[in-house]
């Protein structure tokens, strides 16, 4: 049984935890967070979900997601989310998320982060991940185009590609 801490609209901790599955309230939202990881040539860590999996079945995805469990932050859920799922060790400590996205029972909070990691030692959570590859741009695009990745905005990805792993909402 998962639990998540509950928040107001303005992130501030609410009293007691919800169970994963549950109807939340209104006015009551979790914590999610997405990391993506590039390499050195720009290209990002992409995972493939297992064919069993609830939610986008069999489909490519960022590197990693998931909800914050009670009692974590935005980085430690981060951190954990990483290595559980593609077994990427990572202090995000001293990092805060480059953007959160709100959706409607919450606030994803998104990490870029720059790591040359050899996708074929990877340990990968073989209850969610099937495999993990590197892609560029172009290619997620593509994918999205072709149903086979999560039908993320496309300009959420270019934004991606674009701000990371730079800070802020100008060029440099």
């Amino acid at each position: 049984m998962e639990l998540w801490d509950i928040y107001d609209k303005d992130r501030a901790l609410k009293p007691g935890v919800i169970v994963r599955g549950t109807d939340m309230k209104p006015n009551d939202y979790h914590l999610v967070v997405s990391v993506c990881v590039f390499n050195r040539e720009h290209k990002m860590l992409i995972q493939k979900r297992q064919p069993f999996k609830t939610g986008w079945p069999g489909m490519w995805d960022i590197t990693a997601a998931g909800s914050a469990v009670a009692g974590e932050n935005s980085a430690m859920a981060a951190g954990r989310e990483l290595f559980e799922e593609v077994g990427i060790k990572h202090d995000f400590s001293e990092l805060r998320p480059y953007f959160t996205m709100n959706f409607r029972h919450g606030f994803d909070d998104f990490y870029l982060i720059e790591k040359e990691v050899d996708e074929t030692a990877l340990t990968l959570q073989k209850e969610e991940v099937e495999r993990v590859t590197w892609a560029d741009e172009e290619t997620i695009l593509s994918m999205i185009d072709g149903g086979t990745f999560i039908p993320y905005y496309k300009d959420l990805i270019r934004l991606i590609f674009h701000m990371g792993p730079e800070l802020g909402a100008h060029t440099r």
